[in-house]
């Protein structure tokens, strides 16, 4: 019964958007099988992933479910994602929550989930075909580029008529929030501050090492460097402790995203002019929630694809809204 229940409730998650199940089983029974939700991510140490399990963790435990959290322990790529999301899959969850570390690679990992009856969610990023996916939830990555170029030309004092250089570190070329961060960026600049030239980019795999590195590199290609902006967490991390060993802290505008607890503390101190914050406890609460609501109902009140806003943080933040906005990290 437990495998015929969850087939019938993804397949149909596929045949009707409306999310409606014809036939599904009455709700107390799916309420009496013992539902279990699997939840891949990219790099298991990431903060920003830390304080989605602490989300994930709260939720599974009010709603009475088994919470499987998967992921690599450092490596954000879909070699070592894919591998992962077939393990989870062999334990027969009822449900899978996929951050996809690409949008293509990980396309046939959804539909190998969905034959096998389980119901998905995407969150943070997604694969590009949404058909076979219950939900979408993630942070509205576009505005948060927009404010990332806003912050970033305020601190270099930006000017008409004049130029400045900027360079761009990411984890990955096709994470779709990376994508939808840089394209967010690029639009602000281009309609607000054309004098902002984007030299270059480069990419970390969601390695503060590497990240770091890549800084590096630049701050001796680009003597004229005026800013950077962190396009996610580690590349943050990274950034800042770059500018740190050169002591360029302040005579280089870094924007980056992701509160971690260790760059909200450098913000006051002027490493940051400004980050992103996302709210990825909410994403994962919200992700839980609706599968299981799914499982048992054949029916969800959450939208097809959600966006949760995010907020700049900047040294004239409250100090309440700079604790309220820190990720916490779960056990």
């Amino acid at each position: 019964m437990k495998r015929s229940l969850r087939t019938a409730a993804a397949l149909s998650a596929v045949a009707a958007l409306s999310l409606t199940v014809a036939g599904c089983a009455p709700a107390e029974e799916a309420a009496q099988e013992d539902i279990s939700i699997a939840f891949v991510m990219g790099a298991e140490s990431d903060p920003f992933f830390q304080a989605m399990k602490l989300g994930a963790e709260e939720e599974a435990a009010a709603q009475g479910v088994t919470l499987i959290w998967q992921g690599d322990p450092s490596n954000y790529s879909p070699e070592t994602q894919i591998p992962i999301v077939d393990a989870v899959l062999a334990q027969q969850p009822t449900g899978l929550v996929l951050i996809p570390t690409d949008p293509k690679a990980l396309q046939a990992s959804v539909a190998k989930a969905v034959a096998a009856g389980v119901v998905v969610a995407n969150v943070d990023t997604r694969v590009e075909d949404l058909t076979d996916v219950l939900t979408f939830i993630t942070g509205d990555n576009e505005d948060g580029g927009a404010k990332a170029a806003e912050a970033l030309a305020k601190k270099i004092g930006y000017t008409e008529g004049k130029t400045y250089e900027v360079v761009i570190g990411l984890t990955s070329a096709t994470a779709t929030t990376n994508v939808a961060r840089l394209e967010g960026f690029k639009a602000a600049v281009a309609s607000t501050y054309p004098g902002i030239q984007i030299k270059d980019v480069a990419y970390s795999e969601s390695n503060p090492e590497k990240a770091a590195t890549n800084v590096n590199n630049w701050l001796t290609k680009y003597p004229n460097l005026a800013g950077i902006f962190a396009i996610d967490g580690t590349n943050a991390s990274g950034a800042a402790a770059a500018l740190e060993a050169k002591g360029l802290v302040g005579k280089v505008g870094l924007v980056g995203y992701d509160a971690y607890p260790d760059n909200v503390a450098k913000i006051k101190s002027g490493i940051f002019t400004a980050l992103i914050a996302q709210d990825p406890a909410a994403e994962a609460r919200l992700a839980i929630k609706t599968l299981v609501e799914f499982i048992k109902t054949g029916k969800t009140a959450t939208a097809k694809e959600v966006v949760i806003p995010n907020v700049a943080l900047t040294a004239d933040t409250s100090e309440a809204d700079l604790a309220k906005y820190t990720y916490v990290a779960g056990n």
